[in-house]
């Protein structure tokens, strides 16, 4: 079975632009890693241009063995959002719903 990728994305005011990655390190990324399934995540981010006030943008990408252990985390509706209130407090807007995709091909650089 393909790997899933699930993809979210969240914005925040530059100026509390640290909130967020604290957040999903201490509180998002301990619960993962106690869901079996979960086989890895990556925080992206990117200061978008032109945003006034200055906004970060945040793309989460986790990594998940099936859409069954993607349930344990999201509950049944596995296109709604996870979002926990410390993480609306650091975030000036998020998206409430996620995609899905699997991996199809993958490669990484030699050396």
């Amino acid at each position: 079975m393909p790997v899933i990728v699930r993809e979210w994305r969240g914005r925040a005011a530059l100026a509390k632009a640290r909130a967020y990655p604290r957040h999903f390190r201490d509180n998002v990324l301990p619960q993962l890693h106690g869901i079996e399934g979960f086989l890895g995540a990556r925080l992206l981010r990117r200061q978008l241009p032109n945003a006034n006030p200055a906004t970060v943008e945040y793309v989460v990408l986790t990594r998940w063995s099936s859409l069954e252990a993607i349930k344990a985390f999201a509950g049944e509706d596995m296109e709604k959002a996870v979002v926990e209130p410390q993480a609306v407090a650091a975030l000036i807007d998020y998206d409430h719903t996620v995609r899905h995709y699997e991996i199809v091909q993958e490669t990484m650089a030699e050396g």
